[in-house]
């Protein structure tokens, strides 16, 4: 089975740009890129910050946008969002409580969609209903399953990053630990960095979103920092037994060389002069 992770798009008015880059522009060039390698995918999903300020016009907009790509798609909502205006445009993706969580089975795996939105905060929660709901829907099934969350899980020793992570962290890892043996795989974004890592012994991944980039500047410890490295999204292969994770620099404007072709010559291992 194949899926698309994709983070962080942030969408704004038309002609708007963040970083001096459009993001309408840059999520209509991901989703070109996707239905060009990627069409056979079985799904798509974008873990949060779908809109930069929250606007009903964004969620509409990425509606219409979505209800015309031939991939079935499932959202997550992240700090950027404003959940109220979100289920106003998708109420098929509210949940119990008023969060919008979500279960979506797969080929390879009950999908979960977790909602870690601490209004008028860029820091995530997972509160005890919260808590309640995933525990329940991870001892329902026996599984397997995947996870899906826009606030990262773990820390990432960036100090300003970890400022703004999943504050109920300890606690949502201690409930994945109690069913870590049925869970192959946990999405998250947020960070805009690719990362990779476990919680609590499950493996865990993010990546670059579809528009502007940080960087890992480990001795700046008050302010996030951005970069101008390419947009990305995720491709995500599922066996029996393995999941494979790419980031697909979907921004990069450079040169790629394939072996055999002229301008591959200079880095020919096979010809190259020592």
């Amino acid at each position: 089975m194949k899926l698309i992770h994709m983070s962080d798009i942030h969408l704004t008015a038309p002609g708007k740009t963040i970083g001096g880059r459009d993001p309408r522009l840059n999520f209509e060039r991901a989703l070109t890129d996707i239905l060009k390698c990627h069409h056979d995918a079985e799904l798509l999903v974008i873990t949060g910050d779908l809109s930069d300020w929250g606007d009903r016009d964004d969620y509409e907009w990425l509606k219409a946008r979505l209800e015309s790509f031939p991939v079935p798609v499932r959202l997550c909502i992240g700090n950027h969002d404003r959940r109220e205006s979100f289920l106003g445009v998708f109420p098929d993706h509210a949940g119990p409580g008023g969060f919008a969580h979500g279960v979506h089975d797969t080929a390879a795996g009950r999908c979960l969609f977790l909602d870690t939105v601490l209004p008028e905060s860029h820091a995530g929660q997972f509160c005890e209903v919260r808590q309640q709901w995933l525990g329940a829907r991870l001892s329902e099934h026996p599984g397997p399953f995947l996870l899906f969350m826009h606030h990262n899980p773990m820390p990432t020793h960036l100090r300003p990053m970890d400022r703004i992570r999943l504050l109920d962290d300890a606690a949502f890892r201690d409930i994945v630990g109690r069913h870590r043996d049925k869970i192959r795989h946990i999405f998250f974004g947020h960070c805009h960095l690719p990362l990779a890592g476990s919680v609590a012994g499950v493996p865990a991944s993010s990546l670059r979103g579809t528009n502007h980039a940080s960087f890992p500047v480990f001795a700046e410890t008050e302010l996030l920092s951005a970069s101008d490295l390419p947009e990305a999204y995720g491709v995500v292969f599922l066996g029996g037994d393995y999941v494979t994770v790419h980031m697909v620099e979907f921004g990069y404007a450079g040169p790629i060389r394939i072996e055999g072709s002229t301008d591959y010559k200079a880095w020919d291992r096979e010809t190259m002069v020592r």
